[in-house]
């Protein structure tokens, strides 16, 4: 969600300006490196780097969580079906829908 600009960021306002400041420059010397990107707007660009890297993000975010770790509150159902330790598919992929729902629901 970060780099993709969809981040709920609730922290200090400096903070997130900091940060988007930061990913702005590292998105601009991404389009300088590739002559392909230099077209595309910086929204673009986010999409583009996100569909390459999202697999690595994923493994790096879930590779050493425990079993019984809380990286997801139970949703369904009244708290009869949750979706804590469904976060991985069998083969590994990473969930594609977490990308189009919204940051405040998972």
């Amino acid at each position: 969600d970060i780099i993709r600009g969809k981040d709920l960021f609730l922290g200090h306002q400096q903070r997130k300006k900091h940060l988007e400041k930061r990913l702005e420059q590292m998105f601009k010397n991404i389009k300088e490196n590739n002559e392909k990107l230099n077209s595309l707007e910086n929204e673009q660009v986010r999409e583009y780097w996100w569909a390459l890297n999202r697999q690595e993000i994923w493994k790096a975010i879930t590779c050493d969580a425990l079993q019984n770790a809380n990286y997801f509150r139970n949703a369904c159902s009244d708290n009869q079906k949750g979706t804590i330790g469904k976060c991985r598919c069998v083969t590994n992929d990473v969930p594609t829908y977490f990308d189009y729902v919204p940051q405040y629901l998972r």
